[in-house]
């Protein structure tokens, strides 16, 4: 229901003014993104608040007279007409906005863009899920019309806002920049907020639900309802089922540190339904880069990469799918990080979560042994320059950091920066920044 729903401050909003300032109009605002991560919320907000008037299409539930206004549109005025009248809404020239939210679900509206935009008396949002783009685009004119922005589950900084503190991480910002340490109080305490977001995720229903509250069961159920509707998803790319199975296997996959998901089936159907994962947006890939260098894309493996859900949230829960619900002594324990479970994994995946969050692409590089049957493994890179940066990801022990040392070693002459993302203060130590978890989101 409209009422109980909370409005949360969100990053792509400054997108969205830029493109409305600078675009005048010229192109439609495309909001990529997994589903229930808070697309359409945004973008109706966005409309109630920069424009006069605005009309909201919901492909989802729109009546058929709605979609039937696109298979012909040779007379806009018509069409114009006809969605004021169904929608009850008086638009108005170059100060009104028409939201094609699940535009996937009518692809000749998103085909019929190219020609609202060039007719320029109204401004255009388009939302969708990429879970089922290419059946639904395959025989429709994409439009060139439009300015594309992934969206993603909340942010940490997001989340702080959700909580309302607004002041936390400009603070953690300048500390990181003068490479200050925040000492073992401060420190335990921005952990402690951290696993939070861990815990709770970046899920707007889920932080809406942890709002209102303050009970980490009923987060968990919010969660669930999520992952059951990603799984009903995943039929659509895969009616085996086996894009389910692996989203489900991801927590045990990282668990067991094997070479992950090594496709050593090699087949053209495996790499589809990875592909077409990584494009729902509710996974993110890492693909493992042969020849490690600024140009990390060139030497991708596309046989090799790991999979990680694209909320940290989401992926507690199912690392605890075996149960009928979370139970809050076990959310306790992950909070005060008391469980006996190793949590690197978790940590691997908020890493994963908040480069990608940032526009980053995930690469990660391994290095056999002599005997060739283990091998070391940095779990990131990063450009930086014309060079990279390795990032090895410890939960517990820093002391010790061989893959680190080895990737540095082979490839002394490519490196940038040498990054351990760690549980522990910010400190640098023998050409090393050891940053803690919280502050990935500054590399």
């Amino acid at each position: 229901m409209a009422e109980d729903i909370i409005y949360f401050k969100r990053k792509i909003y400054d997108k969205m003014l830029q493109w409305k300032k600078e675009r005048n109009g010229d192109t439609a605002f495309l909001i990529q993104g997994a589903r229930r991560i808070g697309k359409s919320t945004i973008a109706e907000e966005f409309a109630r608040n920069e424009y006069q008037s605005y009309i909201l299409i919901d492909f989802s539930i729109a009546p058929a007279e709605v979609h039937d206004l696109f298979k012909d549109i040779s007379d806009l005025n018509y069409i114009f007409l006809r969605l004021q009248l169904i929608y009850r809404v008086q638009l108005i020239e170059r100060q009104s906005v028409i939201i094609f939210d699940e535009v996937q679900k009518e692809p000749l509206a998103r085909q019929a863009i190219k020609h609202l935009v060039k007719d320029h008396r109204y401004d255009y949002i388009e939302t969708g899920s990429l879970i089922s783009v290419r059946k639904t685009t395959s025989h429709i004119l994409i439009p060139s019309e439009e300015t594309k922005v992934d969206m993603f589950p909340m942010d940490y900084e997001e989340f702080k806002w959700a909580l309302g503190d607004t002041a936390t991480i400009p603070l953690l910002r300048n500390a990181f920049d003068k490479r200050i340490s925040l000492g073992d109080s401060i420190h335990r305490r921005m952990m402690r907020d951290f696993r939070l977001y861990m815990l709770v995720g970046g899920m707007p229903q889920a932080v809406s639900a942890y709002i209102k509250t303050n009970n980490l069961s009923a987060i968990d159920l919010v969660k669930r309802d999520i992952i059951s509707l990603y799984e009903e998803d995943f039929m659509k790319i895969d009616n085996s089922g086996k894009a389910a199975a692996m989203f489900d296997a991801i927590p045990a996959q990282l668990i067991k540190n094997l070479s992950r998901f090594h496709s050593g089936e090699k087949t053209d159907k495996t790499a589809e339904i990875v592909k077409a994962m990584e494009e729902s947006m509710t996974t993110n890939i890492a693909y493992h880069a042969n020849d490690p260098n600024a140009g990390l894309a060139l030497t991708k493996d596309n046989e090799k990469y790991k999979m990680y859900t694209a909320d940290t949230g989401l992926f507690i829960t199912l690392a605890f799918k075996d149960k009928d619900f979370t139970e809050n002594i076990i959310y306790e324990k992950l909070l005060n990080d008391k469980l006996s479970t190793n949590l690197g994994y978790v940590y691997e995946n908020v890493i994963a979560q908040m480069l990608r969050s940032t526009g980053k692409q995930l690469f990660y590089h391994t290095i056999p042994f002599a005997e060739g049957k283990k091998y070391y493994e940095i779990d990131f890179l990063i450009p930086e320059q014309h060079k990279v940066s390795p990032i090895e990801v410890k939960s517990s022990g820093y002391k010790a950091h061989a893959s680190l040392d080895a990737f540095c070693e082979k490839y002394s002459e490519r490196i940038f920066h040498k990054y351990l993302i760690y549980t522990k203060d910010l400190k640098r130590e023998n050409g090393i920044d050891y940053i803690p978890v919280y502050m990935t989101l500054f590399l």
